[in-house]
C-alpha cells in the first residue's frame, strides 16, 4: 500500500500518490470504472479532477456514489470572476453527484491579469471563500504550470491563506536554478504554514514534436521505460513534503503506483541526468515561448 501523509492542515492523511483524474476525461464509463478500481488496490485515497477535464467529473460520479466517504475529493475552476467561479463549482458538484468537494482550486492562476481579477473584490477568491463558509467546499487551493508559477504561488499566499498549492516538479525542471530557488522558497513557506504541496509532470519526457506518430494520451510525451519511470517517481517521493499527482496518461497509472509501493533507493543526480540524456528529455517550460501548455 502507498504511504500516507498529512495533507497540509486539512486533517486528512492522503496517499502520497494522488490520482490525477484528467486521465478519465476522454474515457468510456466502462474504461473509467476499470481505472478507478485500481485505486483501492494501492490505497489511493485522494482524487484530483477539474471542471475543464472533459468528462472526468461525469466518469467519477458513479464510483463516488459508492466510495465518496473513502476519498479526499478535489476539483478546480478556471474562472476568475466571482459569479463564474461559483457557477463552476456548483456545476462540478452536480456533475460529480456530491453535495461538497473537500478542496476547490483556482486552476492555473499564473497570468497577471487573471491574478488581479481573481483577487479583486467580488472575484473568484471571494466567491470560493463564501462557498466554503456555506459548506460547498472544505478547503481552497491554487494550481499552475510553467516556470513562473512557484513565484506566483508565493504572491497568492501573501494575499490569501490557501490550503494547498500545485506545481510542476521533476528533476529536469529543478535543474533550472531560478525555478529551483523559487520552489525551495515556496516549500519553506508551505512548511511553515502547513500548506499542502502537490506536484505534477513527474513523468514528463518532453513536448510532442511533428515526428511523433504514436497515439497521444497527454499533452506531453511521457516516460514509458519502467526503470526510468520508477526513478522519476522515487525522485519526487524522496521529498516527504510533497505529493505526486499521476499522469493524464492512464496507461502509466499502475506502473506509477507500483513504483511508489515497491520502494528502492532514492536515485542520485547522476542517475537522473543519465536517464534524461538517454531518453532525450527536455524541459516542458522555458520561461518564454513554452510557458503555456
Amino acid at each position: 500500500m502507498i504511504d500516507t501523509a498529512p495533507f497540509g492542515r486539512t486533517g486528512h492523511d492522503s496517499s502520497r500518490v494522488i490520482f490525477g483524474a484528467a486521465a478519465l476525461g476522454r474515457m468510456s464509463q466502462e474504461r473509467a470504472d476499470e481505472t478507478l478500481a485500481v485505486l483501492p488496490e494501492f490505497g489511493v485515497n485522494h482524487i484530483d479532477t477539474a471542471a475543464s477535464y472533459g468528462d472526468s467529473e461525469l466518469r467519477l460520479a458513479p464510483w463516488l456514489a459508492e466510495h465518496r466517504d473513502e476519498v479526499f475529493l478535489a476539483s478546480k475552476t478556471g474562472d476568475r470572476s466571482g459569479d463564474a467561479a461559483r457557477a463552476s463549482l456548483e456545476r462540478s458538484l452536480e456533475r460529480l453527484g456530491v453535495d461538497h468537494v473537500d478542496l476547490i482550486q483556482l486552476h492555473n492562476l499564473v497570468e497577471e491579469d487573471e491574478w488581479e481579477q481573481a483577487f479583486a473584490p467580488g472575484g473568484a477568491v471571494d466567491a470560493l471563500d463564501r462557498a466554503r463558509n456555506e459548506g460547498l467546499t472544505r478547503f481552497i487551493g491554487v494550481t499552475g504550470h510553467g516556470l513562473r508559477i512557484a513565484g506566483m504561488h508565493l504572491r497568492s499566499l501573501e494575499r490569501f491563506d490557501f490550503d494547498s498549492v500545485l506545481l510542476p516538479y521533476n528533476f529536469l525542471l529543478l535543474r533550472n536554478a531560478g525555478y529551483r530557488a523559487a520552489v525551495e522558497e515556496l516549500l519553506e513557506l508551505c512548511a511553515t504554514r502547513q500548506v499542502a504541496v502537490q506536484t505534477i509532470k513527474s513523468l514528463a519526457r518532453r513536448r510532442w514534436d511533428d515526428a511523433d506518430e504514436e497515439k497521444r494520451f497527454s499533452w506531453y510525451k511521457p516516460v514509458e521505460d519502467l526503470d526510468v519511470l520508477g526513478r522519476a517517481v522515487r525522485f519526487v517521493l524522496a521529498n516527504p513534503q510533497v505529493f505526486l499527482n499521476t499522469s493524464s496518461d492512464a496507461r502509466l497509472l499502475r506502473p506509477a503506483l507500483e513504483a511508489a509501493t515497491t520502494g528502492g533507493a532514492t536515485p542520485t543526480d547522476a542517475e537522473m541526468a543519465a536517464d534524461a540524456l538517454a531518453q532525450g528529455m527536455q524541459p516542458l517550460f522555458d520561461g518564454g515561448e513554452l510557458e503555456r501548455i
